[in-house]
């Protein structure tokens, strides 16, 4: 079952989501994070890079870490 992106519903369209390479990059965590909230910053989305850093860090597991990531940014 696809999972519903409230923004999307309220907004009534898909909302864009910057571009963030993340295939063949270093897989650390830390480093994940840091390139997803970088893309936000860049992108003029400060807001939601300091949301998504937020939530990342109480994440208790790696693919949740991964799955947050594909709600803020299109992975590449």
């Amino acid at each position: 079952m696809a999972k519903i992106n409230i923004d999307e519903v309220l907004i009534g369209q898909k909302t864009k989501k910057p571009k963030c390479v993340l295939v063949g990059e270093d897989g650390n965590v830390f480093n994940v994070i840091g390139r997803v909230a970088k893309t936000l910053n860049e992108a003029e989305m400060g807001d939601k890079a300091k949301e998504f850093t937020e939530k990342a860090f109480a994440c208790l597991a790696y693919h949740e870490v991964l799955n947050l990531c594909g709600e803020y940014v299109d992975i590449h």
